[in-house]
């Protein structure tokens, strides 16, 4: 179980393009989370409760950032873009379990940058 949510219990079902960062030694990094229009922003969904930050949740426990920010187009919420910072090298090798364990059961694929 590898799961993405903005509201505690609620998972959501979009699944983000994410682009991630490393620092040249590795030991830190970010990971730039895009929704393009998320369930947590159909209508209705504000009456399950507030975003208060996105939670990747496993097995392991969970991952959170409060870094949440809704893109909008013409006045209405079209996407979601959040960071996650990674601060250390055991934060980077759990971050990358979490997204092991998430891309497995989404089938997303790995592409590396262009130098």
């Amino acid at each position: 179980m590898a799961v993405i949510q903005f509201i505690k219990g609620i998972d959501e079902t979009v699944v983000p393009d994410v682009r991630l960062t490393r620092s040249r030694d590795g030991s830190t990094g970010t990971a730039t989370f895009r929704f393009t229009n998320p369930t947590i922003l159909n209508v209705g969904m504000e009456q399950k409760g507030e975003i208060t930050g996105m939670y990747l949740v496993d097995e392991e426990g969970e991952l959170i950032t409060r870094d949440v920010n809704a893109k909008f187009i013409n006045g209405k919420p079209e996407a979601i873009e959040s960071v996650y910072i990674i601060k250390d090298p055991e934060n980077w090798d759990r971050f990358m379990r979490f997204m092991e364990r998430y891309a497995n059961e989404n089938s997303l694929s790995f592409t590396k940058a262009a130098d």
